[in-house]
């Protein structure tokens, strides 16, 4: 089992920055580990993943450039640099753990967060 819990979130003007944290707890070890979120009306979108030793990353093509996907293992700790901010980025963000290699299907991911919302205004 895998806890995750998602911190960072908030209200922000368009081109602003905000870090999303995620802390992990439980079974970590060898976990491949992503960002999603989800606006209203919208369905569940991949944003970034990074793999176990943090030197593999992938993100959408939608936020490449922009934001940037890090962890820090010895605090069971990931992160989500955001910036440029834009207003189509507002949504609830996910942090989700699966085992394994790299997915982009959020239901191959067994484990999520609650969720922190990024609210962006134009």
């Amino acid at each position: 089992q895998v806890q995750l819990v998602e911190s960072g979130g908030g209200l922000v003007q368009a081109g602003g920055s905000l870090r999303l944290s995620c802390a992990a707890s439980g079974r970590t070890f060898n976990t491949y580990t992503g960002w999603f979120r989800q606006a209203p009306g919208k369905e569940r979108e991949f944003v970034a993943g990074i793999n176990w030793s943090g030197d593999t990353t992938i993100y959408a093509d939608s936020v490449k450039g922009r934001f940037t996907i890090s962890r820090d293992n010895a605090k069971n700790t990931l992160y989500l640099q955001m910036n440029s901010l834009k207003p189509e980025d507002t949504a609830v963000y996910y942090c989700a753990a699966k085992s394994g290699l790299y997915a982009n299907n959020p239901r191959l991911y067994a484990y999520w967060g609650q969720g922190t919302q990024v609210t962006v205004s134009a």
